[in-house]
């Protein structure tokens, strides 16, 4: 079904919705008075959050590519190893397999949401040559992947409850493993703090076309053929009296 004209939104019709139960008020209203939740069309520090987060998860990200992940002790030799190179050794024993999953999870999944919430952060404030559309859609991909987030802390709880095997044999997580999981937890959070209607207050709304005028031919002015007046005819004023 097609509407025509322009659609309203709520907050131009001066609605505002409650986060929490959904119940819709007049927009000025401080509380709602069905869940006791106060309401506000939009988070004035949406984007200050956003960043601080953001920089915070950056700043434990840097750390847990820097510091060993695992630490491994056979017998008499321990060796301790980071994300790359943990993946470059899987890579030299044949599992290459592994070794894509831990780059793919590691590296670009965690840099790639770094991106694009920084860039839909930036394009609120700056403007971009995106659609609002397909901002939104890079908005629902970073939610869809965050839970894919936590697949190397994962291996290293798992690894490290299994291969207890004394003086033998030991894997350990490394101090690498905390700072991830804070990069992930403040990543998220990010992600979280992010209004996603921001990105279509930024954009002006267009004015659909009325319809049944883009199906009209153009207008064609008859041209005098007499040899008074050799050029086009003017136009017609409809106003004019017609001469007795």
């Amino acid at each position: 079904m097609e509407i025509a004209g322009k659609v309203r939104t709520a907050r131009e019709m001066g609605l505002v919705a409650c986060a929490r139960c959904t119940r819709v008020w007049p927009r000025g209203t401080a509380r709602c008075t069905r869940c006791g939740h106060k309401l506000q069309s939009r988070d004035r520090l949406a984007l200050q959050k956003v960043w601080a987060w953001w920089v915070v998860g950056l700043m434990c990200y840097i750390p847990a590519n820097m510091y060993p992940m695992l630490r491994t002790r056979m017998l008499a030799t321990t060796s301790e190893d980071t994300i790359i190179a943990g993946a470059v050794e899987l890579a030299h024993h044949g599992s290459y397999g592994i070794a894509l999953v831990i780059l793919v999870a590691s590296v670009l999944i965690p840099v790639g949401k770094f991106l694009i919430i920084a860039g839909l952060a930036f394009s609120v404030r700056h403007g971009s040559a995106l659609s609002p559309e397909r901002r939104h859609q890079l908005y629902e991909l970073v939610e869809y992947i965050g839970r894919w987030s936590m697949i190397d802390v994962f291996v290293v709880a798992i690894l490290s409850s299994l291969v207890q095997l004394g003086t033998l044999a030991a894997i350990q997580p490394g101090i690498a493993s905390l700072f991830f999981a804070l990069s992930v937890i403040f990543t998220m959070l990010s992600a979280q703090s992010f209004d996603s209607r921001l990105i279509f207050d930024a954009d002006p709304p267009v004015e659909p076309p009325l319809p049944g005028l883009s199906a009209l031919p153009p207008v064609a002015h008859e041209a005098d053929t007499s040899p008074e007046s050799p050029g086009p005819r003017r136009p017609r004023d409809l106003t004019e009296r017609p001469t007795p």
